[in-house]
């Protein structure tokens, strides 16, 4: 029986205790991964593992043994309560071995959970659970989860309440983050706010956020974007200290500028434009952005990106100057710019 999106979330959630079992495939092995210990832990309960009530068989394996799946359904378990058996990285040559598994099925024997690789609709695999009375087939797509999908996350790690702002950043993260990394992040989210029953803000966020870049690089970047010229100099002498390489902090201050004058560029406004990063700028980073961005005009970003791509050609050229003083040099001159007239 084939799930669409919405029958799917409610099969995650409440799988079906009389059913045969499920395919579950999709080109995401972590998001794959995810549904797959979302049915099992719904459907067997927490203590499936220790009771025994849990078989794991390699795809593999069955290759060489075709009765090793049937076998395992049948086998009667010592614990009383639902069993299945989880077979990972199915593939359309084992489509007769899981057709001989589903037609001996019967009540009470343990449910078939497989999960796959992208399956095309000429899938052999994907048409026998599809076509199964008994068992069900759910296709995992690349689409990042919606609001609702990303509130059952926050209730499953103990988050409460959510801020509108917060929210929508939340919303930006899960389109801009691989799965593993939102999930994770969503788990660290629940462990930031662990007794602390106020509502989740994007300063939160900014704390469990992946970090897009080298966090040391941070004070310097702003100095220069906020034309503080003489916090440049200390600094850079402490970035030299930390072994920062000319080169890598001249391309860091290309990200930077980039992102500014991308936001400065946007057609729905500066705050638009930097949402629309990937990753999203959000909590006290956009507004120290925004603060920067005030600073600056258009045409002045454009220079500043001009005058990093020529620091950047000197840097990887064979020139005998010293390179941290020609970068500290471009930083200064950087910080002069917004003081200038004539924006």
């Amino acid at each position: 029986m084939k799930l669409g999106a919405r029958d799917a979330t409610a099969y995650f959630k409440r799988p079906d205790t009389s059913a045969a079992g499920c395919l579950i495939y999709g080109d995401d092995p972590v998001r794959v991964g995810q549904k797959r210990q979302e049915v099992l832990a719904n459907l067997l309960g927490p203590t499936a593992e220790e009771e025994m009530r849990l078989a794991r068989i390699a795809a593999a394996d069955l290759r060489s043994d075709h009765a090793a799946l049937l076998d395992a359904v049948k086998a009667v378990g010592f614990f009383p309560g639902p069993r299945a058996v989880l077979v990972e990285g199915a593939t359309d040559g084992l489509a007769p071995v899981f057709k001989d598994a589903l037609t001996d099925w019967a009540p009470g024997d343990a449910q078939i959970i497989a999960t796959a690789a992208r399956l095309t609709a000429k899938s052999a695999l994907r048409k026998l659970f599809e076509g199964a009375k008994t068992a069900y087939c759910a296709a995992i797509y690349d689409d990042p989860p919606g609001r609702a999908e990303i509130e059952e996350m926050l209730r499953a790690s103990g988050v409460g309440q959510v801020d509108r702002e917060a929210a929508n950043d939340l919303d930006a993260l899960a389109r801009s983050l691989a799965p593993g990394d939102f999930r994770q992040m969503i788990d660290k989210l629940g462990l930031y706010k662990l007794g602390d029953d106020a509502p989740v803000t994007p300063a939160d966020l900014e704390a469990v956020a992946p970090l897009s870049r080298e966090a040391e690089l941070d004070d310097i970047l702003h100095a220069a974007a906020e034309a503080d010229s003489g916090a440049i100099g200390p600094i850079l002498q402490r970035l030299n200290a930390q072994g920062v390489a000319p080169v890598t902090l001249c391309i860091s201050a290309l990200r930077h500028f980039k992102t500014l004058h991308a936001a400065a560029c946007h057609p729905k406004g500066t705050a638009a434009g930097l949402a629309a990063q990937r990753p999203p700028v959000f909590g006290p980073r956009r507004d120290r952005l925004m603060r920067q961005l005030g600073r600056w005009s258009r045409p002045q970003l454009e220079q500043a990106l001009s005058l990093l791509v020529d620091t950047d050609l000197t840097l990887r050229s064979s020139t005998a100057a010293p390179q941290m003083a020609v970068m500290e040099r471009a930083l200064i001159r950087l910080a002069m710019l917004p003081n200038r007239r004539g924006r």
